[in-house]
């Protein structure tokens, strides 16, 4: 009977560790303003140079609401400035907030002559 409890005792240590080191990675992930006080604009291409992304991230794309958009997209969509695939995530509210993944995350405004403008960014995340 001793020996069960000292294996539950055991697990909940466990498991109180483990939801300690979760909360300690999310408290650690950095917010990043797109374009910093620009926010999501023209020529914002090149504003995420020199900086280091970690997944778990957050990036926010301020922008007036009905001006722009983001769409996160493969990277044919980003070199190509388009939404291909179709069922790429568009984002619309003016103050979006997009927890970055490992890997390259890209993202554009789809609006006509906007990502040709300088209005997409490639994140490369580690």
């Amino acid at each position: 009977m001793v020996e069960g409890r000292g294996r539950v005792m055991v697990a909940m240590v466990v498991l109180c560790l483990l939801v300690v080191a979760f909360q300690c990675e999310v408290a650690l992930a950095t917010t990043y303003v797109v374009g910093d006080d620009n926010g999501w604009t023209f020529n914002v291409a090149g504003w995420e140079n020199g900086k280091n992304f970690n997944a778990g991230d957050v990036l926010v794309f301020n922008y007036p609401q009905g001006a722009h958009n983001v769409v996160a997209v493969n990277k044919e969509g980003y070199d190509g400035c388009s939404t291909t695939p179709s069922d790429a995530k568009v984002y619309t509210s003016g103050n979006d907030q997009i927890t970055l993944v490992k890997g390259f995350n890209n993202f554009i405004c789809s609006y006509s002559g906007h990502c040709d403008s300088g209005m997409k960014i490639q994140i490369s995340v580690s």
